[in-house]
């Protein structure tokens, strides 16, 4: 197909500079474009290369599947190959391979949510970070009661967790072993990187679930803080520390009790801080519902302009603006457990659903699907609540 194309440049007296415009436009797949050049093009083989229009045509028709893919040989071959090595790699070394897609794709929340579905897919599980399991990057730890092997996030993917501070407590723990317990962890790790905000975030992401409850943990971060601080100015100042003996033991930190977080406020932790969530999702217990309806990657397939759709998920974030009139209208992301899409409410629709409307409502949702460049969203007119499945 490339020898095609530069053989019909040369009979269509194209420059170099137009070869190239034909190539974007059947790259870009336009319409329009694409009809413009293909008249140049055919009256440079019948004007220039002296063509007859028949022969001309099967030209075009030999450069026209540029338009979905093509490229040359050496090309595909290279792509052959890499293709057979990760196949190989996927086949042979799943949660290995995985582990290293998720770093490839580290911060882009679509792309690893995407993964991880994958991993769902293939019995590979995902784990939330642990401070005494976690890496830099993805990584593959061992099950303990079975000969298989789960993946975990890295300390550097946690949101407001700077790469300083994972330095840090990934190099501690190599150089005299694991953490023993929170206190432990907080007397040996002095940097002054770990701060309300890295405390909180490591918290909040499940790296701490090992040594206690994350509702209990947050309600007590700042008796955290205040012991790390001591134990630290303890260290620097080779003084007691307030709350006992600079290598303080394990009595030394009493935490204080309080109510748990919900497994709703841990998933709204995880996807804040992670992108995702990990132990679990909102929508889980409404299965039921979800199945009566289209999931939103099959809505997202479809890109047929018009055409009715009845979907459900979360709401995941709101935007309001006002129109010219001065009315209030929203653009609102949908998301479930594999994908997410944008829904516009008009004024009307807006007013009269605006209750349902709010970040963490579940809901079912009727409309039709709108198609602008190339990129679907859901124009609302129907919103209900979900009804949680009964065990």
């Amino acid at each position: 197909q490339d020898d095609v194309m530069m053989i019909s440049i040369e009979l269509a007296g194209y420059s170099w500079l137009d070869a190239d415009k034909l190539r974007k436009a059947m790259g870009k797949k336009i319409p329009e474009v694409m009809e413009a050049e293909k008249e140049k093009l055919m009256k440079g083989f019948l004007e220039y290369g002296k063509l007859s229009s028949s022969v001309a045509e099967k030209l075009w028709k030999l450069i026209e599947p540029f338009a979905a893919y093509g490229f040359n040989k050496a090309h595909a071959a290279s792509y052959g190959r890499v293709a057979y090595q990760t196949a190989y790699m996927k086949a042979n070394y799943p949660v290995e391979y995985m582990s290293a897609v998720l770093t490839a794709d580290a911060g882009d929340t679509e792309k690893i949510s995407e993964i991880i579905h994958e991993c769902e897919r293939m019995g590979i599980e995902v784990l939330p970070p642990d401070i005494n399991e976690s890496f830099a990057p993805f990584s593959v730890v061992p099950k303990t009661d079975t000969h298989s092997a789960m993946i975990r996030f890295g300390l550097t993917t946690i949101k407001n967790f700077g790469e300083g501070i994972s330095e840090v407590i990934i190099q501690e723990r190599k150089e005299h072993g694991q953490y023993l317990s929170l206190q432990d962890f907080l007397s040996r790790i002095t940097s002054r990187n770990l701060n309300k905000k890295s405390l909180e975030a490591l918290i909040m992401s499940g790296s701490f679930d090992r040594f206690g409850e994350r509702g209990i943990l947050m309600h007590n971060s700042e008796t955290l803080l205040a012991f790390h601080k001591e134990i630290s100015q303890s260290k620097e100042s080779a003084q007691d520390s307030l709350f006992g003996m600079g290598t303080a033991s394990i009595h030394d930190l009493v935490l204080t009790p309080a109510e748990p977080a919900s497994q709703t406020e841990k998933l709204l932790w995880e996807k804040e801080l992670l992108g995702v969530y990990v132990s679990g999702h909102p929508l889980d217990v409404y299965t039921e519902e979800l199945a009566k309806r289209t999931s939103i990657d099959s809505i997202k397939k479809d890109m047929r302009n018009g055409i009715p759709i009845v979907t459900a998920g979360m709401v995941e974030s709101v935007r309001e603006l006002l129109t010219k009139k001065g009315d209030r209208m929203a653009f609102v992301v949908l998301g479930d457990s594999r994908d997410s899409i944008e829904m516009v409410a008009f004024p009307e629709v807006y007013h009269e659903y605006q209750s349902l409307l709010t970040v963490g409502s579940c809901i079912a949702v009727k409309g039709t699907l709108s198609i602008r460049n190339e990129q679907p969203s859901i124009l609302i007119a129907k919103v209900k609540s979900l009804a949680p499945h009964k065990d």
